[in-house]
């Protein structure tokens, strides 16, 4: 299986990216994080993506989109921004798949704890039925800490927030 791996993060894609290479998955990276913010955040993010990549012997596409207009019309507390921030990177990523001719699609915010899991999951369902790729899913979060403690032990940056500049407040 040919399969495109949405990375938000180095840390977050060290565990996926193991479990996905013991099922002998043809794994491509894909970094598209429009999200973060501010811009030497994204910079930081995606060079310690560049260092795993290396590291994991993992083929990453990197593309840059910086957004941060966005995220300032969204109200402090207002949960559609996780929907709006979702659905904005997982479909460029779908689409970047389809395009492509990739088999699959996943994503390393199903590592985290604190990411919003079920609505990650609503999202890749959704897409994979409008792009007709598949969505492949594995609940990648009982190996969060085993990642982080890898990520550290890699001396890669372990950012404390998701990205946007909602929550960097």
């Amino acid at each position: 299986m040919k399969l495109l791996l949405h990375i938000c993060c180095g840390p977050c894609a060290i565990y996926p990216i193991e479990v996905l290479k013991s099922k002998n998955i043809d794994i491509t990276g894909f970094f598209y994080n429009p999200n973060i913010h501010p811009i030497d955040e994204f910079n930081r993010r995606r060079d310690n993506v560049a260092k795993l990549s290396l590291e994991a012997g993992l083929n990453v596409i990197y593309e840059d989109d910086f957004q941060q207009e966005v995220w300032k019309t969204f109200a402090k507390d207002d949960e559609s921004r996780c929907n709006y921030c979702y659905s904005l990177r997982l479909n460029h990523t779908f689409e970047y798949a389809k395009q492509n001719s990739y088999d699959a699609v996943s994503t390393s915010l199903l590592v985290s704890p604190y990411q919003k899991h079920d609505l990650i999951i609503e999202t890749c369902k959704k897409l994979s039925t409008q792009y007709g790729v598949d969505f492949f899913y594995h609940d990648f979060r009982e190996g969060f800490r085993k990642g982080q403690q890898s990520a550290k032990d890699m001396g890669l940056y372990r950012q404390k927030y998701c990205g946007c500049i909602l929550s960097l407040r």
